[in-house]
């Protein structure tokens, strides 16, 4: 299944710094639908993602009923991603 949203980069300063973007409602529920034959435990759920022309692999995380996608360095930094940017993305789930 392929998801496609668009999302504002925002920084976490939890115990492990990141970037994410926070997965809409909308699409949220689409994946909630399916997330009991994804997760592969506490809720997390494999993804391929594409931004900026990159393609990388990583995991939504759950957070507040909806999904968190981090934004990995190897592709913020040569895609020049700052907080606050909107980014187009793709999701492919599993």
């Amino acid at each position: 299944m392929k998801l496609k949203f668009e999302g504002e980069v925002i920084y976490w300063r939890g115990p492990s710094p990141f970037h994410f973007v926070a997965v809409p409602e909308p699409v949220a529920k689409k994946i909630k639908a399916e997330a009991a034959r994804l997760t592969y435990g506490w809720g997390v759920i494999p993804v391929t993602a594409t931004v900026s022309k990159i393609e990388f692999t990583t995991s939504l995380f759950p957070k507040n009923g909806g999904y968190l996608l981090p934004i990995k360095n190897a592709v913020r930094i040569p895609a020049e991603i700052e907080v606050g940017d909107t980014l187009a993305i793709t999701l492919s789930l599993g």
